[in-house]
């Protein structure tokens, strides 16, 4: 480059070329728009001059013409083309930047002009002034609606509020600088006006209601907003969730009078509020009105409903009919689903059927058509019973209605609910042959009628019928996974888990939500000892479902087999919060606390479970026992007199209260309770022994009467026991002799058991299972102690208490008796005091 350069300077063959005198160029002056504007304009004032003229002193007048300097000034060029070395860049960009001739006479290619020095800085704003300060604030107040309006779209409802309030106290800010600035003609009303409304707004949707209407009242007032009596639709709203009807009906009804009839969808919406309002007041001739009048000039799928449900309120029949076969007839706008079939010749329209296979507008439609499927087959099943003389007349009319509509596909599916109806009403056998009238139908219908009769045949316990028609079903619709779990339950049923489990899987592989599978997966698991593998399935079944009490009881249940009771009391508090008055959960609780050894927490729990259901034995016995132990035997007695109303045939009960009526000093009444308890079992060993010993010890007369029973029934005793023995004795000697002595052994033995004596658990020995206390019982001290029989030469009354020896007394902290001091008398002289 720098050889090019010095070339250039030696022998420049193109110098002057680029020098022309625009001057003398007449002919584009016409399309030239800085001559133009120079012309009409002030703007054609010659500028003060930068360069010398030859021929004139410093910034003096040219020689030139006026016209001509006037031309040259505008076009920003000098007349001649004789340009001094360093000469400042020419004004316009008529010319192209780049490379001149003009850089040969010592010039570089600067096309940033940085030779010149740097560009003087722009002009800063003067943001002091009034009208910069109020644009500023305009902008804040915008910004702050718009965040308020994102934080209401990101449920901050709070946040929403307080970003309203402060555009607020900014637009009032505004208000006062234009007033002070003397602007008040160009003051925003629209700003003015979404301020309030988005107070408003966020008022109502914080509940904030009397706030909320003042704020739409200072809209509503102000005759400068236009269209602000729409704004009483809002306020409407407002008065219908306080259920202030009389006043949202009026507000509805001077919304509607102020929106003109070219707004029609909007007029309809009003009127539809006015029907439900209605409805709500149990005014369901006006509600009718206002539906009939809608359903007649644009029908809708939410509207023919309500007024179904209206007529439905009324018992008029005829009009249910019409108005079911106005619902079925209401065009929903929506295309065939054809449309989204992809096309096997054309790949161009494939691409195009992928892309709105799922968009939002399917899903629109989707919902649409999901939403009117709804209300029709409510409106069957509301109105079957009640049009028609019987149940199944009138779901057979729907039926024929629906049949011949846009809804051909829900007929099949009235069906099924007919038969679901049926089951609701309890009658099993017109449900199973209704849906028995399936079986040759479509795959979908047979598979759905097959899954609901597999699962009815299942409840009835007819497992090999559940199994055949669970089979059908899976042959109708591999991929349905009601019929895969109800095959994998008639398995679980058979104990085959295994298999069982292997359905559930498949179930869960063709759906993953399904929850039902999930849940007997965890069984199967638990049935075939896999606690971990059951344990994760009830825990992600848990993060499905988070207030099942029934998943969060099987999590509790298996901690529990895996020895982590702190784990099971934890899972057992959460399935509490949810079904607080269980009383099986609360003695549960009462038994995993008392395993861990907090007597007072079990003793809580037992007691909240016995105040819910107070005949449960386990928790009847807990109670009684735990009263013994802490020494409150009268407290005790009213648990045992209980338990002895619900099992009056076992003895051990009215035992343990005779002994705690002693244990607690009320001799007579232990004395009047044995009694009647010798009354009902009169051979109860155990009773006489204790009424012997309790008349020996109060001396009364009637201890010789008791001892004789005593020794008659623990003769017939012996005899009974002799009687067992040589009959066991018989029967294995029979068995050894052969088959003839065999049947005549098996007679004696089943002459000798006890257990086929008359079943009178208090007329048996205390050996037998009626008689005998519980495990809890026996724990208590002294509780484990055999009984002996006595000998019949001599009489043994001695007796063990069934509630264990009685606690030692505590010590007192009574003083030993002193012995009297000899010198007690006398006293003590000086001398033999301590110095």
């Amino acid at each position: 480059m720098e050889n090019v350069h010095l070339a250039v300077e030696e022998d420049d063959l193109y110098s002057g070329y680029n020098d022309y005198n625009l001057t003398l160029d007449s002919e584009e002056l016409e399309n030239n728009a800085g001559f133009q504007q120079a012309v009409r304009t002030s703007h054609g004032r010659r500028p003060p001059m930068t360069a010398k003229f030859p021929g004139t002193a410093i910034g003096a007048r040219p020689l030139a013409t006026s016209f001509g300097s006037r031309m040259a000034s505008s076009l920003g060029r000098p007349l001649t083309g004789a340009v001094q070395d360093g000469a400042a860049r020419p004004m316009t960009a008529v010319r192209a930047a780049g490379y001149t001739s003009s850089m040969s006479r010592g010039s570089n290619f600067d096309p940033l002009g940085q030779s010149r020095g740097p560009a003087p800085p722009l002009e800063a704003k003067n943001e002091d002034t009034p009208e910069e300060k109020i644009k500023i604030l305009e902008k804040k107040v915008n910004d702050l609606i718009e965040e308020s309006c994102m934080a209401h779209s990101a449920g901050a409802s709070q946040l929403a509020l307080e970003k309203a309030k402060e555009a607020g106290r900014k637009e009032r800010a505004l208000a006062r600088q234009r007033e002070q600035a003397g602007n008040t003609e160009q003051i925003c009303l629209d700003l003015t006006y979404s301020v309030l409304l988005n107070l408003a707004n966020q008022y109502a949707n914080n509940e904030m209601f009397p706030e909320a209407l003042n704020s739409y009242q200072v809209i509503v007032r102000n005759k400068m907003f236009s269209n602000a009596g729409r704004l009483k639709v809002n306020m409407a709203n407002i008065y219908f969730k306080q259920k202030n009807y009389p006043k949202a009906i009026k507000f509805y009804r001077m919304a509607l009078d102020q929106i003109s009839n070219a707004h029609k969808e909007v007029r309809i919406k009003i009127m539809q509020n006015i029907g439900v309002v209605f409805v709500r007041m149990g005014q369901y001739s006006d509600a009718i009105t206002s539906f009939e009048h809608i359903m007649s000039e644009s029908p809708n799928i939410r509207t023919g409903f309500n007024l179904i449900l209206c007529y439905f309120a009324v018992g008029d029949r005829e009009r249910m009919k019409k108005a079911f076969q106005k619902l079925i007839s209401v065009p929903l706008g929506v295309d065939d689903e054809d449309k989204y079939l992809p096309s096997t010749d054309d790949s161009s329209a494939n691409m195009v059927v992928e892309a709105i296979k799922n968009d939002k507008l399917h899903q629109m439609e989707r919902d649409l058509k999901l939403l009117a499927e709804k209300y029709i087959m409510t409106a069957a099943k509301l109105i079957a019973p009640a049009i028609e003389t019987s149940f199944a007349t009138g779901f057979d009319w729907c039926v024929d209605m629906v049949k011949s509509s846009q809804y051909v596909e829900l007929a099949n599916d009235l069906e099924i609910n007919k038969a679901i109806t049926y089951l609701r009403q309890r009658d099993f056998n017109q449900a199973v042959e209704t849906l028995k009238t399936f079986e040759k139908k479509d795959s979908r219908v047979k598979s759905a009628a097959a899954t609901n009769l597999s699962f009815l045949y299942f409840l009835e316990k007819d497992y090999e019928q559940a199994d055949r028609y669970a089979d059908l079903a899976m042959n109708a619709d591999r991929y349905n996974p009601a019929a895969l779990i109800n095959k994998g339950n008639t398995v679980f049923v058979k104990n085959d888990q295994e298999k069982a489990a292997e359905f559930y899987k498949e179930a869960l592989r063709n759906d993953s939500c399904c929850t039902e599978a999930l849940y007997n997966l965890g069984l199967a698991y638990k049935r075939q000892n896999r606690l971990e593998e059951a344990l994760d399935c009830f825990l992600k079944l848990h993060a499905i479902l988070r207030n099942s009490a029934q998943v969060m009881y099987q999590l509790a249940s298996l901690y529990e087999l895996l020895e982590d009771p702190q784990q099971a009391i934890d899972w057992l508090m959460k399935v509490i919060s949810v079904t607080p008055t269980d009383p099986h959960l609360l003695a549960k609780l009462g038994e995993l606390h008392d395993g861990e050894g907090d007597k007072s927490q079990a003793f809580q729990y037992y007691y909240e479970s016995f105040r819910y259901f107070p005949s449960n034995i386990d928790v009847i016995e807990w109670l009684g026992a735990y009263y013994i132990e802490t020494q409150f035997c009268e407290k005790a007695i009213q648990y045992f007199e209980r338990a002895t109303l619900i099992q009056p045939s076992q003895v051990k009960w009215q035992l343990v209260v005779a002994s705690c009526y002693r244990r607690s000093g009320n001799y007579q009444k232990a004395l009047e309770t044995y009694k009647d308890i010798h009354r009902k079992f009169p051979e109860n060993v155990e009773c006489l022994r204790f009424l012997v010993r309790l008349c020996t010890d109060m001396g009364l007369q009637e201890v010789q009467d008791y001892a004789t029973r005593l020794k008659k029934v623990e003769k017939m005793r012996e005899i009974r026991e002799q009687r067992v023995k040589s009959g066991r004795e018989g029967s294995a000697r029979g068995r050894r002799d052969g088959r003839e002595g065999s049947a005549g052994s098996a007679g004696e033995l089943i002459e000798a058991d006890p257990a086929c004596l008359p079943a009178d658990s208090g007329h048996s020995s205390s050996s037998t299972r009626g008689e005998r206390l519980s495990a809890r019982m026996r724990s208590l001290p002294g509780s484990d102690e055999p009984y002996e029989t006595s000998s019949p030469k001599e009489l043994d009354a001695s007796y063990v208490d069934p509630l264990g020896p009685q606690a030692e007394r505590p010590k007192t902290g009574a003083k030993k008796r002193v012995e009297d001091d000899d010198f007690a008398d006398e006293e003590l002289g000086d001398d033999l005091l301590p110095e």
